[in-house]
């Protein structure tokens, strides 16, 4: 990150959309809630679906509805934090936060070990909460040093991880799309085809010239599936009457436990998650015309990424999963011309509102599984090739290269073949059967160990945070550019 003492850099211009409510501004209530709607549609599905994921895949069946609603609270708590700024923490800027999809495939790893035990999904939710409460701490540890580690935590490793991230997410999509897991009838054809049909919605929509369209490509072909679905006969409404019309935030409702097996796995992402998070914030900075350099960029940085891991904790206190900040409403600014971050507080307060009320998350349960696996197939995939930018931009030179190779051979090989490690302690086994730990320390051990080539010249002037911005936002960039971030940050987020 720069260390520069400008006071008061300039801000690069947002592009050719100028701002009609600049980051202090304070729109009358009708812009603003308009401005607030459209950020809630461009992250919604981004915010809901990785709680949807879990629940299929860990067999929580009952407790769904109420999970999607704990999401959705928390990140209205979690973006009125970032907006507001409370003492240290907070960025200041209008910054959504969400669930965070890099740390699905160690939340479902984390929930398995449990599962094999003979877990309840009480212990497995027990578990889950517990480890990611005290992972968090490691970002707000990790926020208050980030600008010392540079020369550790850089793109190649990053960019190998997010990889890692996406392609080990692949399977989870593919096994939706065929029915989901132990479906009697997998890759059935009506399976593949009502997957078919949200995948090409969502292309076709991409399609489109206009902004608007594209951010609710995803919430269209989903609904699209849905209703379909619904019309053929897949869809029962018959338990909704069960569902309380309101669900009440209660602290660790389903206990607290700690798993130092599910532990690992977690932290390593969350000490990946903070350079994502940097590089979203820059990109606002840009669009908002804030600087991106000085004393005021490097403040907003670190207590944005303190508000992540303070916001994760916060999640998995009221039963949700980690947070991170999106960027998907990076563009949503470009489209209104709204940067001010008293939108922010409209945002928080639609998200709490959703989520005291449960019937959506239920609505959302029954949703079919080919369905849920059309969409994410293309988010999944997309954080792979975010991935794959980062390393590009970094330069595939012959060191990079190793140190991509190596940890990307190992990380989906042991995913492969999990029987590699067969003879290892059990400890071991489940630390390492992780793609993305065995990944994410192999890249960052070689990243350490082997020498910097041709690139130590540069390393005094190394600022990892607006190296992620170049790849993740290109606010000169056409319309086209502007729907790859989009749909990359569906896909993380973020």
């Amino acid at each position: 990150m720069t260390t520069t003492s400008t006071p008061q850099a300039a801000a690069p211009s947002a592009g050719s959309n100028d701002l009609i409510y600049q980051l202090e501004d304070r729109p009358a209530f009708a812009p603003a809630l308009f401005a607030a709607l459209q950020h809630v549609l461009a992250s919604f599905v981004g915010i809901i679906t990785p709680t949807l994921i879990v629940g299929n895949v860990l067999g929580l069946g009952a407790y769904v509805p109420y999970l999607v609603s704990m999401a959705l609270f928390v990140s209205g708590l979690g973006t009125f934090v970032q907006a507001r700024r409370i003492g240290p923490i907070g960025s200041g800027l209008l910054c959504l936060q969400g669930t965070s999809f890099a740390f699905l495939s160690a939340i479902l790893s984390a929930g398995m070990i449990v599962k094999a035990r003979g877990g309840s999904p009480e212990e497995i939710l027990s578990t889950l909460f517990g480890v990611c409460f005290c992972a968090a701490f490691v970002e707000i540890a990790f926020s208050q040093v980030m600008t010392r580690l540079r020369k550790i935590v850089t793109p190649v490793v990053t960019g190998t991880i997010i990889c890692l991230i996406g392609l080990s997410l692949i399977k989870v999509a593919m096994t939706d799309i065929a029915g989901g897991f132990g479906a009697p009838d997998a890759g059935a054809l009506h399976h593949l085809g009502l997957a078919a049909l949200v995948l090409t919605t969502i292309i076709v929509l991409n399609r489109f010239k206009s902004q608007m369209v594209r951010l609710s490509a995803v919430i269209v072909g989903l609904a699209l599936g849905f209703l379909v679905a619904w019309y053929s006969g897949r869809v029962d409404f018959a338990n909704m009457a069960e569902v309380p019309l309101v669900s009440v935030p209660v602290p660790f409702k389903f206990g607290f436990s700690f798993d130092w097996l599910a532990f690992v796995p977690i932290a390593v992402i969350f000490l990946i998650t903070p350079l994502e998070t940097a590089g979203d914030l820059t990109a606002n900075s840009i669009i908002s015309k804030q600087p991106v350099q000085g004393p005021l960029y490097l403040r907003r940085i670190k207590s944005g990424v303190l508000a992540d891991g303070c916001n994760s904790a916060i999640a998995a206190m009221f039963n949700s999963l980690p947070m991170t900040t999106f960027s998907q409403n990076n563009g949503v600014i470009q489209l209104t011309g709204v940067a001010s971050r008293h939108v922010g507080y409209y945002i928080a307060g639609i998200f709490i509102l959703l989520g005291l009320f449960p019937t959506l998350g239920a609505v959302l349960q029954l949703m079919p599984k080919p369905v849920l696996g059309g969409a994410t197939l293309i988010m999944f995939g997309t954080v792979a090739v975010a991935g794959i930018r980062i390393l590009s931009e970094a330069g595939l030179h012959r060191r990079n290269v190793l140190i991509v190779a190596i940890s990307l051979g190992l990380g989906l090989g042991v995913a492969a073949v999990p029987g590699v490690l067969s003879q290892m302690p059990e400890f071991l086994k489940n630390i390492f059967g992780s793609p993305i730990t065995i990944g994410a320390l192999s890249a960052i051990l070689l990243n350490i160990f082997l020498p910097e080539e041709d690139l130590e010249q540069h390393e005094d002037n190394y600022d990892p945070e607006a190296h992620l911005h170049t790849v993740l936002q290109n606010p000169q960039g056409k319309d086209d550019d502007a729907l790859d971030l989009r749909l990359e940050d569906s896909a993380r987020t973020s």
